[in-house]
């Protein structure tokens, strides 16, 4: 499995910030990691049209309905999408969503033929009192549904606390972390849960990108400011890149 590189532009993003995706392309023109970014509805069908690979950065559990506002994972994929990102810690505080809830968007991803990243993460709190194991395995028995496979999910941890505050976790703290996911993985999925990538999420940027890759069990990084510019996010898939 190809490592990944994937870009959550989060609720940013106008038609003129297309160029950067443009300029993005020419430094990576034929990369040796998968490079997808997740944008705004808004935007995914001309992101498209600039050849880079993109996702959706939430979808709805039903394919169509009554459901104002929503989009669902085969609109997203009409519009030219791949990937969608489900369970991310802002859908959690911002929208009070659960993880049977991010398990059913998963499946819906899954029908409309996207690869899921889903998202995990403690926060602060939890990481203070040293529950975060407890916690991203309860979240991961809730949300990842049990015919999850390698060649449809990826798993991306993001420390809530990480995310956009500048903070990360030591490289040991990750390390630690990835490898107790990698056993709960393996442990549950067996073949498919051993190679089943592993992102990390959090305040990642070209300063700390090749100390992260450089540990085991982190397959790429889900980056949300620094995908932005491409000056930013170049320099993090040519870590990831040149990562063992």
């Amino acid at each position: 499995m190809r490592k990944l590189a994937a870009g959550n532009w989060k609720m940013n993003g106008l038609g003129a910030d297309l160029p950067q995706l443009e300029a993005l392309m020419a430094d990576h023109a034929q990369p040796a990691v998968d490079v997808v970014i997740c944008g705004p509805a808004t935007l995914l069908t001309r992101m498209a049209a600039t050849g880079i690979t993109v996702g959706g950065e939430d979808c709805h559990p039903a394919a169509s309905g009554a459901h104002t506002g929503d989009i669902s994972a085969p609109m997203l994929a009409d519009a030219g999408a791949t990937h969608v990102i489900t369970g991310h810690s802002e859908r959690r505080t911002d929208h009070s969503e659960t993880d049977a809830q991010f398990a059913a968007k998963t499946e819906a991803g899954w029908a409309a033929g996207l690869h899921v990243i889903l998202c995990i993460g403690e926060t602060e709190a939890q990481y203070r009192a040293g529950d975060t194991l407890d916690v991203l395995r309860a979240q991961m028995d809730g949300s990842i549904p049990d015919d999850a496979t390698a060649a449809t999910t990826t798993i991306a941890y993001e420390p809530v606390w990480a995310i956009g505050t500048g903070l990360t976790p030591t490289p040991q703290e990750i390390a630690d972390v990835h490898a107790a996911l990698r056993a709960y993985l393996t442990a549950r999925f067996g073949d498919d849960g051993a190679t089943m990538r592993l992102l990390y999420g959090g305040s990642v940027k070209a300063s700390n990108a090749n100390d992260i890759f450089a540990l085991a069990n982190v397959d790429g990084a889900l980056v949300g400011g620094a995908s932005l510019k491409a000056a930013d996010f170049s320099p993090i898939i040519t870590a990831l890149e040149n990562a063992d």
